[in-house]
């Protein structure tokens, strides 16, 4: 159902919040965001908050390309991201890499992935670039359909190392145009409208990370 999926179905966007940690500002920034897809493209979007989701790590016996589940909450996860238009990961990066909660949801799931268009939009003192090529990487070997864009968000260095609360609006708001075109590239993989030149790049670029 991703490829070409009417606009119509816009109310099946996920915002995936790939942070667990008790303190963190992942919910800030994916409300934030959530304002832009819908301002910028349209999209009404569910959050998905992996904190609330029981995915624990192993608990399936077979491997998930056969796509046989034992458990109800993998079950579950299958339905949800198959119900989907899209997908947003809303990710940090600790320690140079994504966290550890967000792969183990991908990891639960093979054939859901398959040509589902995805948008990364990562967060973090550097704007955690690295984590995202590294998501994307996974994303290429899963044949997902990522946007060109990537944006980076570079928060504050006194919300990371001293606790101040984050200001979305004003501290992100050097980001919202980037933000803004990576969700128009991921509403052009929905609607199957993607132009020629941006689905050659994103073409080569699955390609190349795929095989990195």
């Amino acid at each position: 159902m991703h490829q070409g999926s009417d606009m119509d179905n816009r109310n099946t966007v996920l915002l995936v919040m790939g942070s667990a940690r008790a303190a963190r500002n992942c919910p800030a920034i994916t409300a934030w965001v959530e304002q832009l897809a819908h301002r910028q493209a349209g999209f009404d979007c569910e959050v998905i908050d992996l904190a609330a989701w029981t995915l624990p790590a192993g608990d399936e016996p077979g491997i998930p390309a056969l796509g046989h589940y034992a458990q109800a909450h993998t079950r579950a996860w299958s339905d949800k991201v198959q119900s989907a238009s899209a997908v947003v990961f809303v990710v940090p990066q600790y320690n140079w890499g994504y966290p550890a909660v967000l792969k183990n949801a991908i990891d639960h799931l093979y054939r859901e992935w398959r040509n589902m268009p995805t948008l990364i939009v990562s967060y973090g003192g550097h704007g955690g670039t690295r984590c995202a090529r590294q998501l994307r990487r996974v994303a290429a070997s899963l044949k997902m359909r990522v946007a060109n864009t990537s944006p980076a968000l570079v928060l504050p260095d006194d919300v990371i190392r001293r606790g101040i609360a984050l200001r979305p609006q004003h501290d992100l708001a050097a980001f919202e145009r980037t933000v803004g075109r990576a969700f128009k590239e991921l509403a052009a993989l929905v609607a199957g409208t993607e132009a020629p030149l941006s689905r050659l790049r994103r073409t080569l670029l699955g390609a190349w990370f795929a095989v990195t």
